[in-house]
């Protein structure tokens, strides 16, 4: 895979999808700037399971749905290494409910988390990407943004919404010669999922046409794909990675 830039910020990257990512990326020659609000033990396993492998990273920890906090955050990667090369914003959290159920602020912490966050990583990395007309987003959204599901109105909506945002970012950044995509994973083997019952796993993949769920490392690679120079006429795309789930 061949990257003009240098370096990344991976959000929420301490476990999980994320660190897949962090780590992927590292493996391309990228120096990975991993995220993460309070595991700050895991996000430093990451940083040596990279620099072990011959990679660079740092970490960095705020919160991504502070927006001083992030604003500072690119301030002191672009002070540090001069530039911002790419951003991928995958940070977020879950709180499901019925919505009949659902209270406003649990609605709205979620959206925050989630949409609000992303807004403001796109809307910074573009203030600083346009100095040198260069730069590529990948936004992780999820099938759920795309479908709905119940118990997941919060949930749904903050991906629902983050694919329509990249879209228009993209055509806000494109003359600028900065790239907008979005990713929408499906059931992905992460600890959220290896909790679950034979049986629920069981049902889940019974409507994936490839019978199985997805690993961490083919959301990885996709997203490397949307960043890298192999991407370079594509922009505004939501790739989907959910074993034929959705088409």
């Amino acid at each position: 895979m061949k990257f003009t830039g240098k370096n990344v910020l991976v959000t929420g990257s301490s476990r999980g999808i994320g660190a897949e990512i962090a780590k992927t990326l590292a493996d391309f020659g990228l120096k990975v700037w991993i995220n993460y609000r309070s595991g700050e033990s895991e996000a430093k396993d990451v940083q040596s399971e990279i620099i072990t492998a011959g990679g660079e990273a740092e970490i960095i920890g705020f919160d991504v749905s502070d927006d001083k906090a992030f604003i500072d955050a690119i301030k002191t990667i672009v002070s540090t290494d001069g530039e911002l090369s790419y951003l991928v914003n995958n940070a977020g959290i879950t709180k499901d409910k019925l919505a009949m159920r659902m209270k406003t602020d649990e609605f709205m912490s979620v959206i925050n988390a989630n949409l609000t966050s992303t807004f403001i990583g796109c809307r910074e990395a573009l203030k600083v990407m346009r100095k040198k007309r260069f730069g590529s987003v990948v936004n992780i959204s999820s099938i759920v943004g795309e479908t709905g599901n119940a118990g997941q109105t919060n949930y749904s909506a903050s991906k629902g919404g983050t694919i329509a945002m990249t879209k228009s970012f993209a055509i806000e950044a494109g003359t600028s010669g900065i790239r907008y995509n979005s990713v929408t994973p499906g059931f992905i083997a992460t600890e959220m999922t290896n909790v679950l019952k034979d049986e629920v796993k069981e049902a889940f993949t019974s409507k994936i046409p490839m019978a199985r769920f997805g690993e961490p490392s083919e959301v990885a690679q996709a997203v490397a794909f949307l960043l890298s120079d192999h991407s370079s006429y594509i922009t505004g795309e939501t790739l989907k990675v959910n074993g034929g789930m959705l088409m």
